[in-house]
């Protein structure tokens, strides 16, 4: 098991849960009721999955692609250490993943 734990803009802790290794983020943000809208259902086409991943946990992940770094280009509020939520599988050695939920967040692609 994974604890995600998710921090609001502003720093504050809103939610930590469990989540199996194979799930994807955006899927666990979204049965934890975060506000990342994935407009286009986790298949890479936009950036509203955007999250801020702690500095501490980014190095556990693999690295991004050259499409999610071109669509982080886009994000609103974006970081050294963001990542599109559909595109981070947890894993069975992930046993901590915090992340921050920007402000808002740009669907770009206009869907």
């Amino acid at each position: 098991m994974t604890l995600v734990r998710f921090f609001r803009a502003d720093g504050t802790l809103d939610k930590e849960v469990e989540a199996e290794p194979g799930q994807r983020l955006l899927d666990v943000a979204w049965a934890a009721r975060q506000p990342l809208e994935g407009a286009w259902e986790g298949v890479m086409a936009c950036s509203t999955c955007h999250v801020i991943v702690d500095v501490e946990d980014f190095g556990k992940l693999p690295p991004a692609s050259e499409e999610e770094e071109d669509l982080l280009d886009l994000a609103a509020h974006a970081t050294r250490t963001s990542r599109l939520a559909c595109q981070i599988l947890l894993t069975a050695d992930m046993k901590c993943l915090t992340v921050k939920v920007p402000p808002e967040a740009r669907n770009w692609m206009g869907r």
